[in-house]
């Protein structure tokens, strides 16, 4: 238990050297500050790529996988002798779910299902006169669709929901329709690999800023997918769930996986480039912001052994009256832990401040008005954390060095 005496002493030597106090403080000031803001920067640009990336894609997807492996090498039961098997096919349907609906009952049961859709998708080729362009084709229910990936807000021609009432409306990514040099109401012909041809009717135009959709993608009513590919109604190639947390589609995929026999495969398995991006972006920051904070800590040390050595005859009075070398080392540790406090709460503030400051700074880019800032209460609690951790260490030694001080030595000189 710490004296109130220990603490008077504390707050005298912080308070006798106003600068040096000062000085250590702000180096702490500027730690913090520049910890909360480069993580609610990163923190941000990592939300805002996730959400780019969700506004296209689930977090669990279900498909007809190909089989691992095809044997090249085939033994009849009951003969000796082995067959070689040259240029094997693949037999059996891989090409989709024939029967979709079960699966999407079965995952809208799921507690931790919010939204599910299927699409039909498909490469075709896109034509307007001589003008043609190869891309891909995805029937989809359009009101699902809207629900999961919100692409009705992303229209800037036209009505998402007229492909729920109309068998021949296209929408088209913007890339793709001025590639193909049409605009809302035109007509184009689809054409699959297989010969199928369709006229359809552009019903609008969607920009999701993403290059691979808005250069190469348009949507159509599952029926007319289905129609162009000679499918029967319950088909479908790909199911999509959403859940209430997008981090536990890999435990909840697993659990999926042993009731449907199709593939199921979490977001995290298609997109580790997007996993590791983010993953980059915050060692980055941490190093970057650690480094500040380790750099203020040899601050304080630095001014704490100036401290104790100044104060070294006062420290062999202070133990020649009987303090202990425990007392010493709490008078020290009070004062770095007190200029660890005041240097983070500043910070905090001060971060805080810089970060509403680029916050307000415009950037037009995907969407965003603003630079991506996240305030969390996290970031903040963490930056306070490693601020006094830091400063503590930074006091530690100086004041085990005082406390090991012995006052006949110093007082004889």
């Amino acid at each position: 238990m710490m004296s109130s005496t220990n603490l008077k002493i504390a707050f005298k030597h912080l308070s006798s050297r106003l600068k040096q106090t000062l000085v250590a403080v702000l180096s702490v000031t500027f730690g913090i500050s520049m910890y909360v803001f480069m993580n609610s920067f990163m923190t941000g640009a990592n939300e805002v790529q996730t959400e780019l990336a969700f506004s296209s894609m689930a977090h669990i997807r279900v498909y007809s996988d190909l089989p691992e492996s095809v044997p090249s090498i085939a033994q009849p039961t009951g003969r000796d002798e082995v067959v070689f098997v040259r240029n094997e096919k693949i037999l059996g349907d891989y090409d989709g779910i024939a029967n979709a609906q079960p699966i999407v009952q079965f995952l809208n049961e799921n507690e931790q299902v919010v939204a599910v859709t299927t699409q039909v998708n498909q490469n075709v080729t896109f034509r307007n006169g001589a003008l043609k362009s190869n891309g891909q084709l995805s029937g989809v229910e359009a009101a699902s669709e809207d629900r999961m990936f919100g692409l009705s807000e992303m229209m800037v021609e036209g009505d998402w929901n007229l492909l729920a009432t109309r068998t021949d409306a296209i929408v088209l990514g913007i890339g793709l329709a001025k590639r193909l040099s049409v605009k809302n109401g035109d007509r184009l012909l689809v054409s699959t690999s297989e010969g199928t041809e369709k006229s359809l009717k552009v019903a609008g135009i969607i920009q999701t800023n993403q290059n691979n959709i808005d250069k190469n993608k348009a949507f159509v009513n599952s029926a007319t997918a289905r129609q162009l590919l000679l499918k029967n109604a319950g088909f479908c190639t790909d199911i999509l769930a959403n859940l209430k947390d997008y981090e536990a589609a890999i435990p909840v995929s697993e659990s999926l996986s042993n009731s449907i026999p199709y593939k199921v495969e979490p977001w995290q398995e298609a997109n580790e480039q997007l996993q590791a991006a983010n993953g980059l972006r915050n060692v980055i920051a941490l190093a970057v912001s650690l480094t500040i904070l380790i750099v203020a800590g040899f601050g304080i040390y630095n001014i704490m052994n100036m401290t104790v050595n100044e104060k070294i005859k006062e420290i062999a009075i202070l133990k020649a009256m009987g303090f202990d070398g425990r007392d010493i080392t709490q008078i020290f540790l009070v004062q770095s832990l007190v200029i660890g406090l005041l240097g983070g709460l500043v910070g905090m503030v001060f971060g805080f401040g810089i970060s509403r400051v680029v916050d307000s700074v415009p950037f037009e880019f995907a969407g965003m008005t603003t630079l991506p800032i996240i305030y969390s209460p996290k970031i903040y609690s963490l930056a306070l954390g490693f601020g006094l951790v830091i400063t503590f260490l930074a006091g530690y030694f100086p004041a085990s060095k005082a406390s090991k001080v012995d006052p006949v030595s110093i007082i004889r000189g």
